[in-house]
């Protein structure tokens, strides 16, 4: 076996082997609670790592094994793989470049506002639909509860440089705990 196709049997053993866990990821999600994030990402995973799994061992008998066609398959999928990769990367960078922040006197977070963020974004998130499953996963991560043992007061909350995300979940978290108390 020539060294060109050691290497390529080499690399594609690594590939199967890390397609395992992938695929693992995914069934153990699937076996959790019901939960709008978890729902998101569960199967993108599970098909992620089959898809893994196949080019690779299609890369694998084709270079161990010399088979011209397989090895032709294996250049064609990950070629297909590369630049869908590529794709989805200029699409993330495109939609997600401005970022809607500014700063806020006596914060030591920024503020985000929907008008700062593409209009891809902003059309899907401003949508009932979305907003109530992104709502959900915030309101899921728990990092507002964790975050209000940390911060006692509400000066060391607004002084501290914390997150995006935990600011985000943090207004839902704190939206909703406001308007329960305000029903009573």
């Amino acid at each position: 076996m020539a060294v060109s196709n050691n290497i390529t049997a080499v690399l594609n053993i690594v590939a199967l082997l890390c397609s395992i866990p992938i695929i693992a990821a995914g069934i153990w999600l699937d076996q959790k609670p019901e939960n709008a994030c978890v729902h998101l990402i569960r199967w993108p995973v599970i098909l992620l790592g089959f898809l893994i799994l196949l080019v690779s061992l299609a890369g694998f008998v084709g270079a161990y094994r010399y088979k011209e066609t397989l090895l032709a398959f294996y250049l064609c999928c990950m070629a297909i793989l590369i630049a869908l990769l590529l794709i989805l990367l200029v699409f993330a960078f495109v939609v997600t470049r401005p970022d809607g922040s500014y700063d806020v006197p006596g914060k030591g977070y920024k503020e985000y506002r929907l008008d700062g963020y593409s209009a891809w974004l902003r059309d899907h998130v401003v949508d009932n639909k979305s907003w109530r499953k992104i709502k959900a996963c915030l309101a899921d991560t728990g990092v507002c509860p964790k975050l209000t043992q940390k911060f006692i007061t509400a000066d060391q909350f607004f002084a501290a440089h914390i997150s995006p995300l935990q600011a985000s979940s943090c207004s839902v978290f704190l939206h909703t705990y406001t308007f329960t108390l305000s029903s009573y």
